[in-house]
């Protein structure tokens, strides 16, 4: 029996090109296969039964028959692999062919975009200038991960206090969906009491003293949106662009489109607090599709502020040195026979890595800062503290990070537990960010940093103006379930207006009615601030370009400066 392979028909040479065999013998291996059809065939004609008449029962194909048949079809294919190139190209080495030859044609060109950035994948961090003059150099984001109430905080009415208690009207439940709400829950009042603050009279909280004493730093935006319920979606939408793995974040997208000021920090840094990483994960600072140069670089407070940092126990400098420079020298000829970019990247990152056993314990240790900063930020040397992050945060972007990535756990506010209930679990989560946060801007300013390092704070999405009845019972404590019709974040530095509010609820802060954002608008912002537009900042992957903002977002000029 004859078995046609592709290799039959050649095979790749050194350089990855395909080399075809002879026709001659290509055409020999033919004519092999359908003399090993011909010869079984008649073999099979002398076996007993086989010259059954129409409508016997073993008149049916043998498996033999069935089988020659196969390989008659298979030696067709093969012969047409010879001599059609539409079908050697389509089928040959999984269709890589086929693939060039669309390359060649355009196909997947991005003709309607114009992308300056260029990735030099033997610098990968180099600082790089951005599309135009952007007012801000760096950011420092600060998310809240399980989201706070927006109706103790920030967004304050009034009227939802009158109906405090009473059931639900009809119109706010039919049609929509909630993550625990069932049946007809009560509406829950403001449980904060809310004054205007500075001469911008911007309405905040008293659960947020330190942060009322700056509010003619900050912007708010106060009807933020977005199209997920669960924290995991939601928080990949507003810093990956999707609610599926597999994007870039958006430190990720910055770092790749300016680099970094410093090349012995990271150009991306994240810290956490609270206990836990966020429910999306380490994906929501993953480098997604471009090169992993670009992730996230999770450091710590608390111990050593990156794992394995320092050397193994009888490992020196020198010796370490030598076996990176080793370990680099096979990946440089890897490079030199595949010419995959990543793998210079991944040179980078050794390289990288060396320079941080370096620099990251220096700029991470907090210990050298003045008594008077730790009592600004209320800092304690030593524990894994929102207050120790934050305070790392200044001194990160000081020393030329670019995007700075904070995320505190525990702003859940179900009202199953104390710790969880908006009376009391978040006024102690409030407790522990406020006075570190509104440190945070007082020091940007009076280092004059403020203006070009742009500072964001919010959560995932926002909470209902009803109270949670999960199961259709009633809470042991005050809380509220998830809402995405409605929630407050805000901005300040990096060119954005002082003392604004963008943006309105309606009389109970159910939903948008004015200034309606989107977490692909708070995106676009971002990048505008930074110097990029956008819908022109995109990096070509599987055919298409894409961008951080998907095919969504404008940028929110009424807030800027």
């Amino acid at each position: 029996m004859v078995q046609l392979r592709l290799a039959d028909f050649g095979c790749f040479i050194g350089d990855g090109r395909w080399c075809l065999k002879p026709a001659s013998s290509i055409g020999t291996l033919y004519g092999q296969a359908l003399h090993t059809i011909s010869t079984v065939q008649v073999c099979d004609a002398r076996m007993p039964g086989h010259d059954q008449k129409p409508g016997s029962k073993k008149n049916s194909m043998t498996q033999k028959e069935l089988h020659n048949q196969r390989l008659l079809k298979e030696a067709s294919n093969a012969y047409l692999q010879l001599h059609t190139r539409r079908h050697f190209l389509k089928e040959s080495a999984m269709g890589l062919g086929a693939l060039a030859m669309g390359a060649l044609l355009g196909c997947g060109r991005n003709t309607g975009t114009t992308n300056p950035v260029v990735f030099d994948a033997a610098h990968p961090l180099a600082p790089k200038m951005p599309m135009f003059p952007g007012r801000a150099k760096s950011v420092i984001y600060l998310h809240m991960a399980g989201a706070p109430s927006q109706l103790e905080l920030f967004d304050y009415k009034p009227d939802l206090m009158k109906l405090d208690g009473q059931d639900c009207p009809q119109s706010l439940l039919e049609g929509k969906r909630f993550a625990f709400i069932r049946g007809v829950p009560k509406m829950l009042g403001p449980q904060s009491t809310f004054k205007q603050r500075g001469q911008s009279g911007l309405w905040i909280s008293d659960h947020l003293p330190h942060l009322c004493s700056v509010a003619d730093e900050i912007t708010l935006l106060k009807a933020v949106t977005t199209d997920q319920f669960n924290h995991a979606p939601a928080q990949l939408l507003l810093h990956t662009g999707s609610p599926r793995l597999g994007r870039p974040s958006m430190g990720s997208w910055i770092t790749y489109g300016l680099g970094t000021e410093n090349q012995n920090l990271p150009g991306y840094v994240v810290l956490t607090s609270g206990g836990k990483n966020p429910d999306a994960g380490k994906s929501v600072w993953g480098s997604g599709f471009l090169p992993s140069v670009y992730q996230g670089v999770q450091c710590r407070s608390e111990g050593d502020p990156v794992l394995f940092i320092n050397d193994p126990g009888g490992m020196d400098r020198d010796l370490r040195k030598a076996s990176i420079d080793a370990i680099n020298e096979v990946n440089q000829q890897q490079y030199e026979d595949y010419k995959d970019p990543e793998i210079l990247s991944r040179i980078a990152q050794y390289e990288m890595a060396y320079k941080m056993q370096i620099s990251v314990p220096e700029v991470m240790n907090i210990n050298d800062e003045p008594p008077y900063i730790h009592d600004m930020y209320g800092a304690k040397p030593g524990s894994g503290s929102f207050a120790n992050n934050i305070l790392l945060a200044r001194k990160l972007v000081e020393k030329g990070v670019r995007f700075v990535q904070l995320f505190d756990w525990g702003w859940d506010s179900h009202g199953t537990s104390a710790g969880d209930a908006v009376d009391i679990g978040l006024v102690n989560k409030c407790r522990q960010v406020d006075k570190s946060i509104t440190a945070l801007l007082l020091d940007l300013k009076q280092r004059g940093m403020l203006e070009d390092t742009l500072v964001v704070w919010g959560g995932e999405f926002g909470r209902t103006p009803m109270q949670e009845n999960r199961g259709g019972k009633t809470m042991p404590f005050k809380g509220r379930d998830h809402h995405t019709e409605a929630f407050t974040m805000w901005m300040a530095g990096g060119g954005i207006k002082k003392g604004y509010s963008y943006g309105e609820t309606d009389e109970i802060g159910y939903g948008a009615v004015s200034g309606k954002t989107t977490p692909f608008d708070i995106q676009a912002t971002i990048l505008n601030q930074l110097g990029f537009d956008h819908e022109q900042f995109t990096y070509q992957y599987q055919g298409r370009p894409f961008r951080l903002t998907d095919v969504a977002g404008n940028v929110i000029n009424d807030i800027i400066a």
